[in-house]
């Protein structure tokens, strides 16, 4: 289980739990309800669980918290089943989005039911409603605050369809933050955070304009986190990150643009900065070679060239000064 992260300012964490093997099903609710406690927090209260459901306890879940938003994944082997749910934090929104099986909603001031099919998602706005799967249920359920939607959804569900644009890079962006939790610093808590927000947004307005300018900065934060994470791998390009964000390359592109630089340009300084990182911070200086072999330049010309136009002198230059300066 993966250790939280939570400082001041950017709370945040993850957990991932497997209790489909054989052995783990007794202790499975018990070590879920322990990641959730340790590594959620009050501030994402658990419901009460129905006895069939805490004992027979067969899932595959991660889940990830970045400040005021959470991110579960369920894939259930067995019955899910809510017996109570939780008072006090109803000032939030859930999204449920059913890839597979049948996911049931009830028990609302209005006792209506809702049952959401593969494909579809539910957004409730209000307090929390019981909750119910069959076996063979996968659903993500996006717990945000209610502040993000408009007014007019307050102590309201709807259902639509989970195959659309804006909600395919929501998909997108929850993997990231799945994958990165434990790792972001203060800066990559804040770009996660905000990329969720406009994008949950975005999927309730119903709409993906690429020439919206309020949906451009999470799209441009995302694909950088998403860079970061792929900084040495040889097929990081433009066209992976718009492939793995679910947009054009023109959209991803026009997005950079308008942020000041291309994506291009971005992974190139990027690679830059991690290069001139190692010359400064390892005992072992590494040749020109292998820094532009690992960082994906096409040669040590090309290498030394960019960073001397980068940080002024060649790479070195750069590694001889750093260690006259000493500590």
């Amino acid at each position: 289980m993966d250790s939280t992260k939570a400082e001041v300012g950017y709370s945040h964490g993850g957990f991932s739990l497997d209790s489909t093997g054989a052995g783990a099903v007794s202790r499975g609710f018990d070590v879920f309800r322990h990641g959730w406690q340790t590594q959620v927090g009050d501030g994402f209260p658990l419901p009460t669980f129905s006895r069939a459901t805490t004992g027979d306890f067969r899932v595959r879940s991660r889940v990830a918290k970045v400040r005021d938003v959470a991110i579960t994944d369920l894939d259930s082997a067995s019955v899910i089943r809510t017996a109570g749910t939780p008072y006090g934090y109803a000032d939030q929104a859930r999204m449920y989005v059913v890839r597979r099986g049948v996911w049931s909603l009830g028990g609302g001031p209005d006792r209506a039911e809702h049952t959401v099919p593969a494909g579809q998602f539910l957004l409730r706005h209000g307090p929390p409603l019981h909750f119910g799967a069959a076996p063979h249920t996968t659903v993500q359920i996006l717990t945000l605050p209610s502040a993000v939607f408009d007014v007019r959804l307050r102590n309201r569900s709807f259902t639509a369809s989970a195959g659309s644009a804006e909600m395919r890079l929501l998909l997108a962006h929850t993997n990231m933050v799945h994958a990165t939790v434990t790792d972001l610093g203060p800066a990559g808590v804040h770009a996660a955070h905000g990329a969720m927000i406009e994008l949950a947004k975005a999927v309730v307005a119903g709409r993906f304009d690429d020439a919206e300018a309020a949906l451009r900065p999470p799209l441009v934060e995302a694909a950088k986190v998403l860079a970061d994470s792929h900084l040495a791998d040889p097929e990081l390009s433009a066209a992976m990150l718009a492939g793995e964000l679910n947009v054009s390359v023109r959209t991803l592109q026009r997005a950079f643009t308008v942020a000041g630089e291309s994506v291009t340009s971005y992974i190139r300084h990027r690679r830059l900065e991690e290069a001139r990182r190692a010359l400064a911070t390892r005992s072992r200086l590494p040749s020109v070679a292998e820094l532009a072999a690992y960082w994906q330049f096409s040669d040590s010309s090309h290498f030394v060239r960019a960073f001397k136009k980068r940080y002024g002198q060649t790479p070195v230059e750069y590694a001889r000064s750093v260690r006259a300066a000493g500590p």
